[in-house]
């Protein structure tokens, strides 16, 4: 929130005291506390009378350090906190050895993590800054630290980090406003708000920056950030308390910082591979019974379009009993049957749930005679009439309760469902409530998803294994990236749409999610054949695609043959991607670097790239540039180099904008220069043994490179690795690893020509329009070639 009038006042009723110097320090066990004054002190009756900081600075993991800035200690604690890693409850710390050192040298006082170091001159005014690499990232200088007492005498501890001159700042969570976040106002608070508004599901008090550094502000609450909107050279941010925990987290790349971002806060789980296939949706509220199920899978199956996973949305339950967990005998008489049957024919089942109980729900009276539900501070149950009449909450805070509901979902798994939609959790109330563990009901409002995701996420990963637990989830925090996959929520079915949908998209995994999807054609309304078509190439070149409206279905057929001719040939090139696109889900697993970055995250020194979001990287191989009009006529940037079409083979050179018209059959999608990529032999499903006829398409591979290619297993595991050299002329790929001579496979040369014969047991080679391909036997581990000298 702001608090100054203009530069130089306070708003009216407001006071604000900062620290101004230092008047001791202690500088011991890895760690620098810092006593500051709000005031000059120039005698000793100066010290009376007047409130003194303290501000601690530890060293959690290399290359982050923590800032802890209090002005009154006694509070009681407030709970829930984020879990971070080392921490009760949050994940397991790196291997890293790791051994801050604090010092004071002089007047100067240090401390220094990894790359990162701290530093202030205890002599000098209040100036906090943050070097790494010989610069200075950011710095707390005057007015930084401090904290405002407002009109209506509520505390807020407040700080402020500088902003150098041209610095963007990314992230906050899935926000659909413009995607450089400079200029605007955020509040890290749980709203349903659509798509279309500053409002968000997944709020997360993290930014980053293209100046290489990132921030996580370690409150669960509501976190106001101005970033350069109050202070046009600072992000400040505040919390109604009497501390304000920050971390500085070092790069020096974007890609780093989201390494040590999910480090602290927790590392995306790897999603089954079945889960990247295409997902078709009942819709919301559409007229549907097995009969129509069996429709739309049959007709999906009868146009050639490959079909992963069909989701039952929420009427698969009786109206007014969300959630009672009982399938509507009305038009599901057979559920069972109904699952087998569906399972059979090789889907997997998604069902939506949510965390509310409407009064008419059996699980009702069971849930508040248990204790298992909300609770107002006098005993009765917390409800409203929004959504479900007379609703209640599930009290996740309440073990018992976690177990309980975990308990019904167990029972949906075993009638044959694999995956559940975990809609809202977004509604939280903050007043006149009083949760099982004594939280501050503030605190839970934006926490409360990640118990709610965490508790349906373990049941999933105890009751199908590990890495076959998978959700649809809607709103997230900080740490909800450990429970994938997130999808983007309640947007229009209109361009303007599809492009805040992708902002959305593009901000989330800049704030350390992994793995994000949207709805097809726009929830909201019913799409034009042209927008639908539009979103299909957009949808399937997403890390999870599903097809969902409200109130009209989404089978490609409703809308004209011109649909299911896209629909086919992007959902079978996504399935032939996989061995790549998995690829890529795994360096989100291990790392956080998300399956669709944003342009900066591959190139942070092009600065051209710094704004770009209508545009993004599938992976670290593939642009991908949404058509986002009627006509077909989309504006991109090509980054250096000379790029591939994969759909048509020509060739694009950069740097440099672009202004194309393309068909509904294609969009910009360009392959990085360099690139080994690795293509599947089937287009049918997405979860197939890919080392089987796996095709390795070579992309203007320079003189003396080395591309070393993971091929994953669908478990996540590596089972082969190629390695691709070339030297002059001579291009070698050679397969290693525990299954490396299994096969057959392929290596595409793409726009090259070979001099001579494969050299390799039975390597063969033949010419492509594309350049020429070289087909490896099963068994052989290593084929060599000659190209022709360029013309």
């Amino acid at each position: 929130m702001k608090f100054t009038d203009g530069f130089w006042q306070m708003r009216p009723g407001h006071t604000a005291a900062h620290a101004t110097e230092i008047r001791d320090v202690d500088a011991s066990d890895g760690r620098l506390t810092l006593y500051a004054a709000v005031k000059r002190v120039q005698r000793r009756g100066d010290t009376l009378n007047t409130p003194l900081l303290t501000v601690e600075l530890f060293a959690p993991a290399p290359g982050v350090i923590g800032v802890r800035a209090t002005h009154l200690a006694g509070a009681a604690p407030r709970t829930p906190d984020f879990p971070l890693a080392g921490a009760p409850g949050g994940p397991a710390p790196t291997a890293d050895e790791h051994r801050p050192t604090a010092g004071l040298h002089g007047t100067v006082a240090e401390l220094a993590s990894g790359t990162l170091t701290a530093r202030v001159d205890t002599a000098a005014p209040w100036r906090l800054d943050f070097r790494s690499g010989g610069r200075t990232l950011t710095s707390n200088g005057a007015k930084g630290t401090g904290f405002v007492t407002t009109a209506d005498g509520a505390h807020h501890s407040v700080a402020q980090l500088s902003l150098g001159v041209g610095e963007l700042v990314y992230g906050l969570g899935e926000r659909f406003t413009p995607f450089v976040r400079n200029g605007q106002s955020v509040d890290i608070w749980q709203a349903d708000g659509g798509t279309s508004s500053e409002q968000a599901y997944k709020n997360v008090p993290f930014y980053l920056t293209n100046r290489g550094y990132g921030v996580f502000v370690n409150s669960p609450g509501r976190v106001s950030f101005e970033v350069g909107s109050e202070s046009v050279g600072q992000v400040q941010f505040s919390t109604e308390s009497q501390t304000l925990e920050y971390y500085v987290i070092d790069g020096p790349t974007p890609k780093e910082v989201l390494d040590r971002y999910t480090a602290l806060t927790g590392r995306p789980a790897l999603p089954p591979a079945w889960s990247f296939g295409l997902w078709l949706s009942t819709s919301f509220t559409t007229d549907y019974d097995e009969r129509t199920v069996t429709e739309f899978v049959q007709g999906m199956a009868d146009r050639g379009i490959p079909l992963s996973v069909f989701h039952f949305d929420c009427f698969w339950m009786r109206e007014y009993r969300w959630c009672d967990f009982e399938w509507d005998p009305r038009v599901f008489p057979d559920p069972e049957g109904m699952l087998r049957r569906l399972r059979e024919r090789g889907l997997r089942i998604s069902v939506w749930i949510n965390p509310y109980i409407a009064q008419a729900s059996p699980l009702f009276a069971e849930g508040a005679r248990e204790g298992y539900l909300l609770r107002r501070p006098d005993g009765g149950v917390w409800q409203w009439d929004m959504w479900q009449a007379g609703m209640a909450l599930v009290d996740f805070t309440n073990p018992a309760a976690r177990q309980w509901y975990a308990g019904k979902l167990r029972r949906l798994l075993d009638q044959g469902v694999d995956c559940f939609k975990t809609d809202f959790g977004e509604r939280v109330p903050t007043e006149d409530v009083a949760w099982f563990d004594g939280s501050d009901p503030e605190r839970m409002h934006n926490y409360y998803t990640q118990l709610y995701n965490a508790t349906v996420f373990e049941v999933l990963r105890e009751a199908r294994g590990e890495g076959e637990a998978v959700l649809f989830a809607r709103s997230a925090t900080a740490g909800g990236q450990r429970y994938p996959v997130h999808w983007g929520g309640d947007c229009a079915s209109t361009f303007g749409a599809m492009a805040e949908s992708l902002r959305g998209g593009l901000s989330l995994g800049a704030s350390g999610f992994g793995y994000w999807s949207h709805d097809i054609g726009g929830f909201e309304g019913t799409p034009d054949p042209a927008v639908f078509k539009r979103w299909l190439a957009f949808g399937l070149l997403s890390s999870h695609s599903r097809l969902h409206g409200s109130r009209s279905y989404r089978v490609p057929w409703a809308f004209d043959e011109e649909s299911v001719t896209v629909a086919r040939e992007f959902t079978r090139l996504k399935c032939r991607l996989m061995p790549y696109l998995y690829g890529a889900a795994v360096q989100a697993h291990r790392h956080g670097t998300p399956v669709m970055r944003p342009m900066l995250l591959e190139f942070p020194d092009d600065p051209a790239t710094h704004h770009l979001d209508r545009q993004y990287m599938l992976g670290d191989a593939l642009l991908v540039a949404p058509v986002l009009s009627e006509d077909g006529e989309v504006e991109y940037y090509v980054p250096e180099g000379t790029w591939t079409d994969l759909l048509t083979g020509r060739t694009v050179s950069g740097p440099g904008w672009r202004r194309e018209t393309h068909g509904f059959d294609t969009l910009p999608l360009l392959v990085r220069p360099g690139t080994v990529l690795p293509v599947g032999a089937r287009s049918d499903r997405p979860d197939h043994d890919w080392r089987h006829g796996v095709e390795l398409r070579v992309y203007a591979l320079a003189d003396g490179a080395e591309v070393v290619t993971p091929l994953p297993d669908p478990d996540g595991t590596t089972g082969t690795v190629f390695t691709t050299r070339r030297r002059g002329d001579e291009l070698t790929v050679e397969a290693t690893g525990e299954r490396a001579a299994d096969g057959p496979w392929r290596v595409l040369l793409v726009g090259e020509r070979p001099a001579g014969p494969a050299r390799g047991a039975g390597a063969t080679v033949d010419g492509t329009p594309q350049g020429a391909v070289v087909a490896v036997p099963a068994g052989t581990t290593r084929v060599a070639v000659t190209l022709a000298p360029a013309d």
